[in-house]
């Protein structure tokens, strides 16, 4: 239309110079004007195609997906843009896209997006930019359905363990367990001694009876209970940059990973697996046995966001100590500083009298690749310094609960899975719960 337009006017300057006759620049524009009506008409009376969406309901944080739009053209072909009204902010490739529309049959497409948020979001709509036949005018229109999907944490990982054994799945992750073959606190079976049993698992009544050496093999204890206790506290909103194999999350996203991970073992084992969140915004799922738990445990989560407030862990402790009373073995993962030791060995004295406490204090990696960096200046000199009284004074923090018999755990947000899974299973295996 622009175009048409310019070269109506450069006819005009035409004929003001007399190049032209004047009924020459009346007739150009008369045919102007029907050609813009008549391709406006045909544009006005071009039906909106249907849009069909395909997304799954349930998306992981960070994973690629595909989503697939189908359009069905009415009677009347068309040429269109299209542009899915995705929730902002995420990684889109392959929109917008123009479409050639031809009538009876569907056209369609995929393009892929990755979500950077847990929660709830929506689609709002498809957006449709029809071009008239004679391309003169554009109608932007609103198509499909909007649609609501569940971003919840990355739980990709939770899927290569489900076909392998929990130590296998342990080495998976970077766990280190020493294996101490036949010894645990449930009795599993007897048979025919091994070179390496310990003398204490020989069956003396067996072995007279079988005129051979008969052991007792133990497995470790089932039917326990784990409750992961999650800090949704401001400590909790630092972030990691992003690298390689991972986009850059918050460090609650990172403890909320690393919980589902061993919450999944630890329902492998046997065991019953609850959550509790303390500091922000609370909530309480109660320890269940089972693989289907760790749906509760995804469904109860997903929109979890830690929040600008300071984490009461006194409160925190009380509320526990009222739901679970039987003994447990709580994980707590936070981010501990020197300034919160006093609450905090209130809270695990507490917790103490009946369960087993295991804190997993997050460190950031900043913090040691400042160390690692050479010191060139007077401004280099001071963040180091800075950096290395901050770090004493956590460490000291952590010695003052390790005095209380507190196992703590001072892991950046990349080791905490390993670490988490690691020490899970060494309780077990020592039958400290």
């Amino acid at each position: 239309m622009v175009i048409a337009a310019v070269a109506w006017g450069l006819l005009g300057a035409a004929t003001s110079l007399g190049w032209l006759p004047a009924w020459g620049w009346t007739l150009a524009g008369g045919a102007l004007a029907t050609l813009a009506l008549l391709d406006l008409a045909l544009l006005l009376r071009t039906p909106l195609p249907d849009v069909a969406r395909r997304v799954p309901e349930a998306l992981a944080l960070g994973v690629e997906r595909a989503v697939r739009l189908e359009l069905e053209p009415g009677h009347r072909g068309a040429r269109v843009d299209v542009h899915d009204l995705h929730p902002g902010g995420w990684e889109v490739e392959g929109l917008p896209r123009r479409l050639r529309l031809v009538p009876g049959t569907v056209a369609a497409f995929d393009y892929r997006l990755r979500p950077d948020a847990r929660g709830s979001f929506g689609f709002a709509g498809v957006h449709l930019l029809l071009h008239s036949p004679l391309r003169l005018w554009r109608q932007l229109a609103l198509a499909g359905a909007a649609q609501r999907v569940r971003v919840f944490p990355n739980f990709a990982p939770l899927t290569k363990f489900a076909l392998v054994s929990a130590e296998q799945a342990s080495r998976m992750m970077g766990a280190h367990i020493r294996r101490r073959r036949g010894e645990g606190t449930d009795f599993h079976q007897m048979r025919e001694y091994r070179v390496g049993d310990s003398l204490r698992q020989i069956d003396w009544k067996a072995t007279s009876r079988a005129r051979k050496l008969i052991s007792r093999e133990y497995q470790d204890e089932k039917n326990q209970q784990l409750v992961v206790v999650l800090d949704t506290g401001r400590r909790m909103l630092a972030r990691e940059p992003a690298t390689e194999q991972r986009a850059a999350l918050a460090h609650f996203d990172h403890a909320l990973d690393a919980s589902l991970l061993v919450a999944y073992l630890a329902l492998r084992q046997g065991d019953a697996v609850g959550m509790l969140a303390i500091g922000g915004e609370r909530r309480w799922v109660p320890p269940r046995r089972g693989m289907a738990a760790i749906d509760t445990l995804l469904r109860a989560s997903y929109d979890l966001e830690p929040e600008p407030v300071a984490t009461d862990y006194l409160a925190a402790a009380t509320e526990l100590s009222l739901r679970q009373r039987r003994r447990a073995l709580l994980m707590l993962v936070t981010n501990l500083r020197d300034e919160d030791i006093e609450d905090v060995l209130a809270a695990v004295r507490m917790l103490q009298s009946r369960h087993l406490v295991v804190v997993a204090s997050l460190r950031e990696r900043a913090l040691d690749e400042v160390l690692e960096e050479e010191v060139a200046d007077v401004a280099a000199a001071v963040r180091a310094g800075a950096t290395a009284r901050y770090l004493a004074q956590r460490a000291a923090a952590h010695d003052a609960l390790r005095r209380h018999r507190v196992q703590v755990l001072d892991v950046t947000a990349e080791q905490l899975p390993a670490a988490l899974v690691e020490r899970y299973l060494a309780i077990k295996r020592e039958g400290l719960l």
